[in-house]
């Protein structure tokens, strides 16, 4: 899912954070200034209500006139210009306030024009230096962007991308559609497909989004623009290549030096994202514990039918192909991978896209007896108890996963996928999500699963996974084979 910048205020509340604490600084230093010591504040403490009144107003202002707006994209002059306008919107509310509440007379005029200039002086330094430290720490998170273009534009879409003064763009190559060029370089940036093989590529590779620059109208620019919107890759237009495309999500916003339109197949915002992620967060510590409790309770009866690790960690494949080690109880025996082959003959899934079994002697404690039928044991109940995933929850609280999103495939299922099947990895994967709930034990057609997942991409917010997650309570408790 992409995130829209809206709400401006709530994703820079550090720069806002900031600024409160340069106010308050630029107010004791204009006290300091011109009463010689901060101790008479305590006799006159209509100063210290005042600032009180000040930061608030700060506040205010802020989110009424979104001041914050594109703050990590402006250069030094455009942020000078921002913050001397922010400075005299404060000033001239403070100033208002006096003379609404009829109580000028009580404070010195000279304190208020040294706070201005110094709330001025302090923001304004304040606001460079901290962009400055985010860029050179890694603290603004980067996206892999592949640049989809022709030859002749190559290295000037290079240059424009990399004057991106928030530091969130990573280069990962470049795509050529009117030659192959592939394994070359252009302005130091590789040159990974051509027009052949970039579908590909994105399907495969670890790409965030697309830039993509073609010519007007050209329609080699809409085959791509719908294949790239079917994985779920976030599309980055140059303003006036193509027409608008209805039915999907889209903005106008600045990458570098261009002016692009953006498209994707959801979009969450800031505030909403943090909102999320806090979630996760809280279920995450909450989940581990119950995970450590369990985890202790099973050990033993897990080791005495099959010696061996407690925990099974698996590679998948997450958000925009990005690989990570899951976490699991072990329920099966050690060979089990191995066996797998063994026993594709028999997945209930088509096409092999997803691997399930009505009976699955690789499970710890399965057996079957002299007269054909089955026994179960310590692994089958913890898998259809879901106890087995609650080692996810470790997962969640390192960001790799979300409570609610979609199932994680491993590489060769992922190795299988056809373009469409990538939007399923627009958004972390999740412990539990769409088609969990809607009952995983009947849904076989890995299709459906397909469009469950991209259905619950597109129409993401935080009312559906709170309802998929009261929903799962609900699987758990009256219901086998939930998470």
């Amino acid at each position: 899912m992409y995130r829209k910048n809206v709400f401006g205020w709530a994703k820079h509340l550090d720069f806002i954070l900031i600024d409160e604490v340069c106010l308050v600084l630029a107010m004791l230093t204009a006290f300091l200034i011109r009463n010689g010591s901060l101790t008479q504040l305590t006799t006159q403490p209509q100063y210290g209500t005042l600032m009180v009144v000040a930061v608030l107003m700060d506040f205010v202002a802020v989110i009424v006139f979104n001041l914050f707006t594109n703050v990590l994209k402006r250069g030094v002059y455009k942020e000078f210009v921002a913050t001397l306008l922010h400075a005299g919107l404060v000033f001239g509310l403070n100033a208002l306030f006096l003379f609404t509440v009829q109580r000028g007379s009580n404070f010195s005029r000279i304190w208020l024009y040294l706070t201005a200039v110094f709330h001025l002086a302090f923001s304004f330094g304040a606001r460079l230096a901290y962009k400055r430290i985010r860029r050179k720490s890694g603290l603004v998170p980067q996206r892999s962007v592949l640049i989809v273009t022709n030859e002749s534009m190559a290295e000037k879409l290079v240059e424009a991308l990399r004057e991106d003064i928030t530091g969130s763009i990573r280069i990962a190559g470049l795509a050529l559609m009117d030659v192959r060029r592939t394994g070359e370089e252009i302005a130091g940036v590789p040159v990974v497909a051509d027009a052949d093989s970039v579908e590909k590529y994105v399907c495969r590779e670890w790409i965030d989004e697309v830039f993509l620059h073609l010519p007007r109208e050209d329609e080699q620019a809409r085959h791509y623009h719908a294949a790239f919107m079917k994985m779920g890759v976030t599309v980055h237009l140059n303003l006036g290549t193509l027409r608008e495309y209805k039915d999907q999500h889209q903005q106008v916003e600045r990458m570098g030096r261009c002016t692009v339109l953006t498209t994707s197949i959801n979009y969450a915002t800031p505030l909403q994202m943090a909102l999320k992620r806090a979630i996760d967060i809280l279920g995450g510590l909450v989940g581990s514990l119950i995970a450590l409790l369990i985890m202790a309770c099973v050990a033993i009866p897990i080791k005495r039918k099959s010696p061996g690790p407690l925990l099974y960690t698996a590679e998948r494949i997450g958000l925009n192909g990005k690989r990570f080690r899951m976490y699991k109880i072990r329920s099966m025996y050690l060979d089990a991978d191995a066996r797998k082959k063994e026993l594709m003959a028999q997945n209930r899934v088509q096409d092999g896209m997803m691997f399930k079994l009505d009976w699955d002697p690789r499970i710890i404690g399965n057996e079957t007896l002299p007269d054909g039928s089955h026994r179960t044991g310590i692994g089958e109940f913890i898998r259809s108890t879901s106890l087995d995933e609650f080692p996810q929850f470790f997962n969640v609280l390192k960001g790799e996963m979300s409570l609610v999103g979609t199932r994680p495939p491993t590489p060769d299922e992922w190795e299988k996928y056809e373009m469409h099947h990538r939007a399923r990895l627009a958004t972390k994967p999740g412990i539990t999500g769409m088609w969990q709930v809607s009952g995983r034990s009947d849904i076989t057609d890995f299709e459906e699963v397909v469009r469950l997942d991209t259905e619950y991409i597109a129409n993401w917010s935080m009312g559906l996974d709170l309802r998929i997650l009261c929903q799962t309570v609900g699987v758990v408790l009256f219901r086998k084979g939930a998470m």
